[in-house]
């Protein structure tokens, strides 16, 4: 199949409607099909100017902003059809949907954006399962192994809205995580700064710092286990893998997280038959921004999650 090609330089300024998301976000509506890596690279080379000057991809930008997009021959995997499985999995995990707006209950193992290591995410699924919605955004993010409550945005009104409520910490967030071993606290907040570096794969690592920036989770215990805790996390801030790194920071970090684990701790999950990362977004509640009124999500915890808490 032939590709897309961008071949000319292109300068695009930023109406009140576009501004306010971030650049890494806008170029990918702009160049759909180019890897996200590859995104990321043109930005760090500087070949992507704002305003004639050079930016970091996490610029939000400004009404009457003037972007330079530069010419992009690349021969991408994502201009091929989602394999079937995808989109039949998409299908069925949609929570709730209308002209505004829709809910997903993302998979584990599944990259909200196709890359470098995955041809296709869950928004070019979506798009190859919505062909006659024009117009389908990511509001945020959760990581590849988190599963539960992810919203899409039909519209860039709608776009904007949720993403102001979400800087503006309006919208409220319930996670349901396993924590190993025993919190003995009923409830626990974690008030700890962090520090995030992106690296040249594009991969985050994160970690507590005194230079970093201010994060709040609260933590509530749910159900002891012999040797676990089953837990509610509702983040206040929404930073990179926050949850994951304030419940390393507890010293009881995430059941499955092979990034913040200990490989003995990881070990021991992966043979009681935890094949992922235990952490799920369980619920979201934010007032419509269209409508006004009060509305809230729920994603049922996954049967694989379910069962291995029967283990338990």
């Amino acid at each position: 199949m032939k590709t897309e090609s961008f071949e000319k330089v292109r300068f695009v300024e930023i109406s009140e409607n576009a501004a306010g998301q971030r650049l890494d976000n806008f170029l990918l509506t702009q160049l759909k099909g180019v890897p996200k890596s590859h995104i990321y690279k043109i930005i760090r080379r500087g070949e992507v100017r704002i305003n004639k000057g050079r930016t970091k991809n996490i610029y939000r930008l400004k009404s009457g902003d003037l972007v330079r997009i530069p010419p992009i021959n690349t021969l991408d995997k994502n201009t091929t059809s989602p394999k079937k499985w995808l989109t039949e999995t998409l299908e069925k995990r949609i929570l709730f949907e209308d002209e505004d707006l829709l809910v997903l209950n993302k998979p584990s193992g599944i990259a909200v954006h196709g890359g470098t290591a995955n041809s296709h995410g869950v928004i070019e699924g979506l798009r190859f399962l919505r062909p006659n919605d024009r117009y389908l955004e990511l509001v945020h993010r959760l990581d590849k192994a988190t599963s539960g409550c992810l919203l899409i945005a039909k519209n860039r009104k709608m776009l904007n809205g949720l993403q102001t409520l979400l800087r503006n910490r309006q919208v409220e967030k319930i996670y349901t995580a396993l924590l190993c071993g025993v919190l003995h606290k009923q409830s626990i907040v974690v008030n700890a700064p962090l520090e995030k570096r992106t690296l040249e794969s594009s991969e985050h690592r994160v970690r507590v710092h005194p230079e970093g920036k201010k994060s709040q989770t609260l933590f509530e215990q749910v159900a002891p286990y012999k040797n676990s805790t089953l837990v509610t996390a509702s983040p206040k801030t929404g930073r990179t893998h926050q949850i994951r790194v304030h419940a390393k920071h507890l010293g009881h970090p995430i059941a499955g997280d092979e990034r913040y684990s200990t490989p003995s701790q990881y070990k021991q999950y992966r043979e009681k038959g935890l094949k992922r990362l235990f952490l799920h977004a369980s619920k979201l509640t934010f007032n419509h921004p269209l409508k006004g009124q009060s509305v809230s999500f729920e994603a049922p915890l996954d049967t694989e999650l379910e069962l291995f808490i029967k283990k338990l």
